[in-house]
């Protein structure tokens, strides 16, 4: 039995046009990359979606296919070595795999955005801030220089910078790094796109600016009704953020579910193992709990289920089948809306 057999978030086609449809499904995404030790498969059929006005959260540990699969939606990816052997990216029912350049690039910006992890990296260092931004205007919109630059400073005072228009004519080494990731998130929201793509915001951030960064997001997602996709390995960020949560391990969804659902009751052990090692301030002094063993090799992917080498409740079916992404319910059968997992032992994770 494969991940596709039955799963439990793809999408039930909408009624009517485009204009009806999600504003972003992911289906059945497969993404390989072809390098001289074999092929590494970093998705195995990634199933999601995610409406405006929503928040996903994709939860996983480094190498699980987050990125990866935001790197897909955006076009983004060195191909080669990667390559995407099937499945489809759909934004607003149309599937942006079957555009052509020039068509997908004029979603890639104006209507689906990217906030990437590290800011100082992504932003050039040599030139300002405000040519950074405005040149979003002037490429796309034809703006002047004087325009573009009215705009930046705009956008700055948008996300909070201080002190904008003296700041604008700076260079990002002079900004702090949670000043830095406001100008990314500036950057993304600048052609005010309906879907935005944070990777990892609050990577390096202080607790503090942690919250300072999500609060700022959810505020402008809120004024612009934007679709938000967190990819984030931490389950401490999202909680009050997300609506919604697809944790991933070695390509797949191995769980979904509403985010308090999550939290009250996992329906797969990784995701039990990932909400056990967030610390505890009633834990205080006991030692801190850590899943045992690393995430596979994706060139060797364990056959049947990719994490029983590491599951505590793995039997020998675990070892020969890969589980389904099936709908999850309660203990009389009632099923839990939006909730799936992809174990099979998934009844007594939850109910156990």
């Amino acid at each position: 039995m494969t991940i596709m057999d039955k799963t439990a978030d793809i999408p039930a086609p909408r009624a009517g046009g485009p204009d009806d449809a999600r504003l972003l499904e992911v289906r059945d995404l497969h993404v390989e990359f072809h390098t001289r030790d074999g092929v590494a498969k970093a998705v195995n059929g990634v199933n999601y979606s995610v409406d405006s006005g929503e928040t996903l959260a994709v939860l996983g540990e480094s190498g699980s296919g987050k990125s990866v699969t935001a790197q897909a939606i955006m076009g983004i990816l060195d191909m080669p070595p990667g390559k995407i052997p099937q499945g489809q990216i759909l934004y607003r029912g149309q599937d942006m795999l079957t555009m052509s350049n020039e068509e997908r690039r004029k979603i890639r910006g104006q209507k689906i955005a990217m906030i990437f992890q590290d800011a100082l990296s992504s932003l050039n260092p040599v030139l300002s801030v405000g040519y950074q931004l405005g040149e979003m205007f002037r490429v796309h919109q034809g703006l002047s220089k004087k325009q573009a630059k009215a705009k930046a400073i705009e956008l700055m005072e948008r996300v909070k910078i201080p002190a904008a228009k003296q700041r604008v004519s700076d260079y990002p080494h002079q900004f702090s790094g949670g000043m830095r990731q406001r100008i990314m998130i500036a950057m993304a929201l600048a052609l005010e796109p309906d879907l935005i793509i944070a990777d990892e915001p609050t990577t390096a951030l202080d607790v503090t600016v942690q919250a300072q960064v999500m609060d700022l997001l959810k505020e402008l997602q809120t004024e612009f009704n934007m679709g938000l996709i967190l990819i984030t390995h931490d389950l401490g960020v999202v909680a009050d953020v997300a609506d919604k949560i697809a944790v991933m391990y070695a390509g797949r969804i191995v769980e979904t579910a509403p985010v308090h659902e999550l939290y009250k009751r996992p329906a797969h052990p990784y995701t039990r193992g990932l909400l056990d090692s967030i610390p505890r301030l009633d834990q205080k002094g006991q030692e801190l709990y850590a899943i045992k063993g690393l995430p596979p090799n994706l060139l060797k992917i364990p056959s049947g289920c990719a994490f029983n080498p590491r599951c505590p409740k793995a039997e020998d079916i675990c070892r020969t089948e890969i589980p389904a992404l099936v709908p999850v319910s309660e203990q009389d059968g009632s099923e839990l809306p939006g909730r799936g997992s992809a174990c099979h032992f998934w009844k007594e994770t939850i109910h156990g």
